[in-house]
């Protein structure tokens, strides 16, 4: 799924389709969006930063998927999740990411718990919690990415998850769902 999706060849979302990521800090996102921007080139769309912990579609309807994502968000608690140097994926993919140091095991825990119910991961890796940099870009690009955010580091509290639906082509925020507790907006 362009822009929520976690590495591997870009798939077209389509009606029923659903995102669950962690976002950012504000000035955090803006940081790293530049970088990626950067790397992408001028004129290049450049989806937000984020971690994705779901890329997928609703079995059956979409309503049950979100109530699921409800109920694990409301049962998981806040955690610490720190980001620390670069990782690839090549040459299975071109993918330039930071690792997910501190809370990859939350991350790792909540993904496993989203897709035990109606709410089906569609991607042909493995789920690896990571924030991608760079990706499908030359490899002279992809290189520079790797060594210059090599020793990017950031830590921030993760207190929400965000629900994302597929709606008349684009992306939205449907629901921003506070780990242990209620729905924010």
């Amino acid at each position: 799924m362009p822009g929520i999706g976690q590495g591997g060849a870009p798939t077209l979302p389509h009606a029923g389709s659903l995102g669950v990521i962690i976002s950012l800090p504000a000035s955090l996102a803006a940081e790293l969006g530049q970088k990626r921007a950067e790397y992408a080139g001028p004129g290049a769309a450049v989806v937000p930063a984020h971690i994705t912990l779901v890329s997928g579609r609703a079995k059956d309807s979409w309503e049950a998927a979100a109530e699921h994502v409800r109920d694990v968000a409301a049962e998981c608690a806040p955690f610490k999740l720190s980001l620390r140097g670069t990782g690839t994926f090549q040459p299975v993919s071109p993918v330039v990411f930071l690792n997910v140091d501190d809370g990859a095991q939350e991350c790792a825990a909540l993904h496993d718990r989203l897709v035990q119910g109606p709410l089906e991961h569609q991607l042909a890796f493995d789920f690896h919690p990571h924030l991608t940099i760079a990706h499908y870009l030359d490899d002279d690009i992809m290189d520079q990415a790797k060594a210059e955010m090599a020793h990017f580091e950031a830590s921030f509290e993760v207190a929400s998850i965000g629900l994302f639906d597929y709606i008349e082509g684009n992306w939205a925020l449907r629901e921003e769902l506070n780990l242990g507790g209620e729905t924010r907006t």
